[in-house]
């Protein structure tokens, strides 16, 4: 009985996560984790690995965090049909060394960037191998993660993420997983920035059902697709414009193009749109398009803004919605 339970809720909790029946990339463990993060990564398609204005996260790149101009705290929260959550919250600031002689331009820029993904299926219906209620069942995955990241000339930064991910599936079946993601930023010159990165190296869930089973349980591991990614952006400070497009592999079998745009229209307000999964191997992938916005406002010292993304999932009853909060300081 327990078994049937079991079984039934790790299929629900698959498709409802991973929202992808296109390949087996959406299906594979950590698919939470690939959504994207924030409301304005999400509007700009999540072509965000060679951005270096605004606010940034190392979870696009862990190389970002040392052009972060002000400590950064950013939050969002999602609203997903099929009764599914998806939350973040970040942490950003970078940090200035100066020479003893020379206190006017610093010597070397570190970043830090701490942050969270909280994902999750809740009123999951509950029965027993008769039919009966057992009650609401309920899943929880989360992304934990720590980036640090140094620019060693005015042009060249490299960074690194430690991530650890925790799946609470069933009662007692949970799994942890510990990965890396590595990145890199060259700027070409004042309008162009080159980026490189892979992520998730080494991450796996090894899942153990013997707290539940006993000795008739059963041990696993589930590896992570391996992304490498490079990433172009191009911004124009005179036109208030900016311009980034990233190009995505996996061993999942997907070469996924993004792309995405943000323009100041007036002083602190900003419109975004982009798209996200063109995937040039498989043409029934579905694209998502997005469009966002930010406004900011200023109260003294501190600066508070409002993020909105919207972002088309077609392989859902309703859109993806995400309304975010930061706050520089």
């Amino acid at each position: 009985m327990k078994k049937s339970t079991l079984l039934l809720f790790i299929i629900f909790s698959s498709v409802s996560i991973g929202q992808s029946q296109f390949s087996s990339l959406g299906s594979m463990p950590g698919a939470f984790s690939r959504f994207g993060f924030g409301a304005r990564g999400m509007g700009m398609g999540n072509a965000m690995s060679s951005v270096t204005e605004g606010n940034l996260v190392s979870y696009y790149n862990p190389a970002l965090s040392v052009f972060q101009e002000r400590n950064s705290f950013q939050t969002s929260y999602s609203f997903l049909s099929l009764d599914r959550s998806l939350n973040f919250l970040n942490f950003t600031r970078k940090f200035d060394f100066y020479s003893s002689k020379d206190s006017t331009k610093p010597r070397s820029t570190a970043g830090l960037s701490i942050g969270l993904i909280n994902s999750g299926v809740s009123k999951i219906d509950g029965r027993d191998a008769d039919g009966v209620q057992t009650g609401n069942l309920l899943t929880s995955e989360n992304q934990f993660f720590l980036g640090l990241a140094n620019r060693f000339s005015d042009k060249v930064s490299v960074g690194i993420a430690f991530k650890l991910y925790y799946y609470k599936l069933y009662q007692q079946i949970t799994a942890t997983a510990f990965g890396l993601d590595i990145g890199g930023l060259y700027k070409i010159n004042k309008y162009f920035n080159l980026s490189l990165m892979v992520t998730d190296l080494n991450s796996k869930y090894n899942w153990d059902s013997s707290p539940l089973y006993g000795t008739d349980g059963t041990t696993s591991e589930n590896k992570f697709p391996l992304m490498k990614k490079i990433g172009l952006c191009y911004s124009n400070k005179e036109y208030k414009i900016l311009l980034s497009a990233e190009f995505e592999s996996s061993n999942g079998g997907t070469n996924i193009i993004r792309a995405g745009a943000e323009y100041n229209i007036i002083e602190s307000l900003y419109f975004r749109a982009g798209f996200d999964q063109f995937n040039i191997s498989n043409s029934d992938w579905p694209v998502k398009p997005t469009a966002g916005f930010s406004y900011f406002k200023q109260f003294g010292s501190m600066i508070v803004g409002i993020d909105y993304a919207f972002m088309i999932e077609q392989d859902s009853p309703s859109d993806r919605h995400i309304v975010g909060l930061n706050i520089n300081f």
